[in-house]
């Protein structure tokens, strides 16, 4: 490693479409002519992490923890400059990572709420897990900064996790049509704004970037990761810069 560029560490795995998702929205938008001008990664795909959501219902006593810390903690030995975790629902133990290694872990949440603030947004519906929804994490950050939000009903929270579990953790990408039936009614209730608060859901948004009221929390980690390592994003909103 040049000791003169900064090197990102990922943890990834959580799940592995969304990483390798995440990998690919860094390398389109770092500004770049040639393979020496992008970001120098490494990327621990950790598919083997016991679930996030999983563990934090109670419904399994398997704590993703231990291995996040580990993976933390290995990145930083091989001379990682920073940390981000590509999964939301993992925010939920971020300050545990944090406290085990010396380099900044920046949160895909925190990151998510500031860039829909810097937008002008006053009313977020938020599309997560479960486990998300149930810590609270998107909530707490909202009310931190004073901003609206709303959640899915039991029918609409019980659709999202079909399109994460059911599809998206076993390859396929559901079609656009299937996550507005969820976010439909949010909208028609007041919502000007709505956050893929799980990255499996990012898989979907790839398709629905003419639609800007969808929040991808994926793309808005990669820009803060882009910009953490000190390059230029390129060929995002100007919302980005």
């Amino acid at each position: 490693m040049d000791e003169k560029r900064k090197l990102l560490g990922i943890i990834g795995g959580l799940g592995p479409m969304s990483s390798a998702y995440f990998y690919e929205l860094i390398t389109e938008h770092t500004l770049a002519s040639r393979d020496q001008d992008h970001i120098d990664i490494i990327l621990s795909s950790h598919a083997t992490t016991p679930d996030r959501t999983d563990f934090i219902l109670g419904r399994s006593d398997e704590s993703p923890l231990p291995a996040m810390v580990a993976d933390a903690k290995s990145l930083e030995a091989y001379g990682a400059s920073a940390i981000v975790i590509p999964c939301n629902t993992a925010h939920y133990f971020i300050e545990e990572v944090r406290n085990s290694v010396n380099v900044p872990v920046p949160s895909i949440i925190t990151e998510t709420v500031l860039h829909i603030k810097k937008c002008g947004f006053k009313k977020a519906a938020i599309l997560a897990t479960e486990g998300t929804i149930s810590s609270r994490s998107y909530q707490n950050e909202f009310d931190k900064y004073g901003m609206d939000y709303s959640v899915p009903d039991k029918n609409g929270q019980a659709k999202l996790m079909s399109l994460i579990y059911d599809q998206v953790k076993k390859g396929g990408i559901p079609s656009p049509e299937a996550l507005y039936e969820v976010t439909d009614p949010l909208f028609e209730s007041g919502c000007d704004c709505a956050i893929l608060g799980c990255t499996e859901l990012s898989l979907i948004g790839r398709s629905m970037t003419g639609d800007e009221r969808f929040i991808d929390s994926l793309t808005v980690l990669a820009s803060c990761a882009i910009k953490l390592m000190n390059h230029q994003v390129v060929g995002l909103p100007k919302s980005f810069d």
